[in-house]
């Protein structure tokens, strides 16, 4: 008979609060980001970033249910934003391809975390990860125009 993993609830909280963390940062990021936008292109980039601003937030409330669910302890944190001054329709998609592929390593972390320990968190974890892959390919697409 195999005997069933348990998940380890302190370690799934402290990763479950990273993600919250970096997601509430990402509000932040994307709000900013989207109020940097100038030229031409500017409506649909800031529509776009708004959205993304959004749905980080998203993110950041199921990553703090989650917590809960697990009788953690949601942290009121930000992760750390770092700011570069550099805020060309470039280097904004840039930033915000880098904050989706560090975004994506949480979730896998997580992933690597639950993985035959628990169904519903193993599922969530794909779900964001899944979400996190498709943006980082329209990142990826966006800036195909600046190459």
């Amino acid at each position: 008979m195999t005997k069933i993993k348990e998940i380890n609830s302190k370690e799934v909280c402290d990763i479950l609060n990273s993600i919250m963390e970096y997601e509430l940062a990402g509000v932040v990021r994307y709000t900013h980001s989207s109020m940097m936008v100038s030229g031409p292109y500017r409506l649909p980039i800031v529509s776009f970033l708004k959205e993304q601003a959004a749905e980080s937030l998203m993110h950041a409330q199921l990553a703090g249910e989650k917590i809960a669910g697990l009788d953690g302890h949601p942290s009121q944190k930000i992760a750390k934003i770092k700011e570069t001054n550099r805020h060309s329709i470039k280097d904004i998609l840039e930033e915000s391809l880098e904050h989706e592929l560090h975004a994506l390593s949480l979730y896998k972390k997580l992933l690597k975390s639950v993985e035959n320990k628990s169904i519903y968190l193993e599922e969530y974890a794909r779900a964001q990860i899944g979400e996190e892959e498709q943006h980082s390919l329209e990142l990826k697409i966006m800036l195909k125009d600046f190459s």
